[in-house]
């Protein structure tokens, strides 16, 4: 099954070899990635470091540096960069010289194309951090700031407690930016049961959360009816 992408994300594919370069850089583009392709080595770092790059695709046996060595002045530079090996060996150690060096997959040509798909989804989906989050359980939304442990919002200088409901919802609702938050995950989730009462707690708790964010008319949580809710800020 592939999953819809929420945005085009951004693929460095380092591949010497012209056709099966070709042919991979249209299958990702035809699949709503972006993909700058490099056939030599050489030219990747230059590349890898003009922009940002959201996973990178590299063959093994490269001119020049080959990807073992491009990888490795990668995770120099960016720690989290997701890393895929292409590689037409398959020794043993070759693939744990990859794993170590923080490869996140490593595939052996030839490939299918559709697996290949399915492993960069997942593993981009595994790394997605909201857009919003500043660490674990801080939250940027618009001009406020969510402090999910303390249960605190805070504008300026400005602090607002919440409950503990409250802050849970928040705090889903913030890893759902720009998504929909499911109304029977949240249910489930924070009232442990999906019934028509505990719809409309929660239905009051969104209002008492809207009601927190007046300062900023960017910020809106909207009803998405027969689904869930909404969180979006500018």
């Amino acid at each position: 099954m592939i999953i819809e992408m929420e945005k085009q994300f951004k693929v460095l594919l380092v591949e010497d070899d012209h056709n099966f370069g070709a042919v991979l850089k249209s299958y990702l583009e035809i699949h709503h990635y972006s993909v700058t392709w490099i056939d030599d080595g050489i030219n990747a770092i230059p590349e890898f470091n003009k922009e940002k790059f959201d996973i990178s695709i590299l063959d093994v046996m490269l001119p020049n540096i080959d990807g073992f060595e491009i990888a490795k002045q990668m995770r120099n530079t960016d720690q989290d960069i997701p890393l895929i090996f292409l590689t037409a060996k398959s020794l043993k150690s070759d693939i744990l010289k990859g794993f170590k060096i923080g490869a996140d997959d490593y595939i052996t040509k030839p490939f299918d194309s559709e697996v290949l798909l399915c492993k960069i989804n997942a593993i981009l989906k595994r790394n997605k951090i909201p857009k919003n989050q500043i660490s674990k359980d801080v939250f940027r939304i618009g001009k406020y700031n969510f402090n999910y442990i303390l249960r605190a919002i805070y504008l300026n200088n400005q602090k607002t407690k919440i409950s503990p409901k409250e802050a849970e919802l928040l705090k889903l609702l913030c890893l759902h930016t720009d998504d929909i938050l499911p109304r029977e995950k949240a249910l489930k989730s924070i009232w442990g049961e999906d019934n028509y009462f505990t719809t409309r707690s929660m239905d009051v708790f969104i209002t008492k959360l809207r009601k927190y964010f007046k300062e900023d008319n960017s910020i809106e949580i909207i009803n998405i009816h027969g689904s869930g809710y909404r969180l979006t800020s500018d």
